[in-house]
């Protein structure tokens, strides 16, 4: 690595572990805030109308940043020379789960959109069982880098 890159490596590393963390929370926490939306009934009411602004300013103000920064610095990692041995399979698969963590983001922002003006499109069990998607991803994601098999 180029001196440049040898010092800028930490600082990239821990921002890309501190974007991670502010994304993962928000892909925890809006599937049990779409639970407790579908579960309410109707769809106008002071408690409903809560849960719709709780819901944009998660995806808007911490979700889509954390994710944005997430993609900007593990690419920087990624391209880094050295750190990725594209020969194992340790970077496809978190590759995969990275793309599968996009997607379920993407999916929850089309459900938020939906609830913001509709009744919700499935019952609070089906974002329950979506809850587990990100747990499921993460497990493969840290698996993938900690023990690189």
């Amino acid at each position: 690595m180029s001196d440049l890159l040898y010092a800028a490596y930490p600082y990239v590393k821990s921002f890309h572990v501190m974007s991670v963390i502010a994304w993962l929370a928000g892909l925890f926490y809006l599937p049990r805030l779409l639970v407790y939306h579908a579960e309410r009934a109707g769809n106008s009411g002071e408690m409903v109308e809560t849960f719709r602004i709780m819901e944009r300013k998660l995806i808007r103000l911490i979700m889509n940043p954390a994710m944005t920064a997430t993609w900007i610095f593990g690419l920087t990692l990624v391209f880094t020379p050295g750190l990725v041995d594209w020969s194992m399979i340790w970077p496809w698969t978190k590759a995969a789960a990275v793309l599968g963590m996009t997607w379920f983001h993407h999916w929850l922002s089309r459900q938020r959109k939906i609830m913001a003006t509709e009744p919700a499109p499935f019952p609070g069990r089906t974002y329950r069982m979506m809850n587990e998607v990100p747990t499921v991803l993460m497990a493969v994601i840290v698996l993938s880098v900690i023990v690189k098999f």
